[in-house]
């Protein structure tokens, strides 16, 4: 009986203890679940502060947004333009699927509200430049501004200027080998493009292609 006697208080205690364990156990719980809810809240309230800071910098990146670049199909551009050469027109086609031999850039060169398209034609094969164009936004559409058909040439935008290269050929030249190009920047003014400054580089033909060495070599 002492047995059973003594044993009972162990028990009382170790129930006593348990229950004193799981209300502890319990009381962390929730305090760990409040603290959850709020690190949510916090969490959450972070949130819009990120966007806010991801608004703001597009904010930043589109201070002009009327100069944001527009896409467009310069290849109906092309088709359309009564100024562009029956032959670029009619060679312009597809050089495998859909995909058409033209390169398109936007940039500003004339001033004006929206961003200007400069559009290079190419040959299917080797890329040669057979034409090259700017449009200017008017109105709902798009005026032409500059065209160079006398290919190779090829148009580019560096730094607000037009920069158009043309590849020189001398008699007997390979289309693979020029012995030179011009290189002519113009610049937007009064309304149309003025020559800025041109530059000829010279290729030199010296080197292979069963070149004669100097004597003593």
């Amino acid at each position: 009986m002492r047995g059973l006697t003594g044993a009972g208080p162990n028990r009382a205690r170790e129930t006593i203890q348990a229950a004193i364990t799981a209300v502890s156990v319990l009381a962390a719980l929730a305090l760990l679940v409040s603290a959850c809810g709020t690190g949510g809240t916090g969490a959450r309230d972070e949130g819009p502060a990120h966007a806010d800071s991801v608004t703001g910098g597009g904010t930043t990146r589109t201070l002009s947004p009327g100069k944001t670049p527009k896409h467009v199909d310069a290849v109906r551009l092309i088709k359309d333009d009564p100024r562009v050469s029956a032959a670029v027109k009619r060679d312009l086609k597809p050089c495998a699927a859909d995909e058409y031999p033209v390169d398109v850039s936007y940039g500003d060169l004339t001033g004006g509200s929206v961003d200007d398209i400069v559009v290079n034609v190419l040959t299917c094969g080797d890329a040669v430049g057979v034409g090259a164009y700017v449009y200017r936004e008017e109105g709902d559409g798009y005026e032409s501004v500059f065209r160079a058909e006398e290919p190779p040439v090829y148009a580019e935008i560096d730094r607000g200027d037009l920069v158009v290269t043309k590849q020189v050929y001398e008699k007997g030249d390979p289309v693979s080998n020029p012995s030179g190009e011009d290189v002519i920047t113009y610049h937007w003014s009064a309304g149309r493009f003025a020559k800025k400054y041109s530059t000829r580089n010279e290729y030199s033909n010296a080197v292979g292609d069963g070149a004669t060495p100097p004597p003593g070599n």
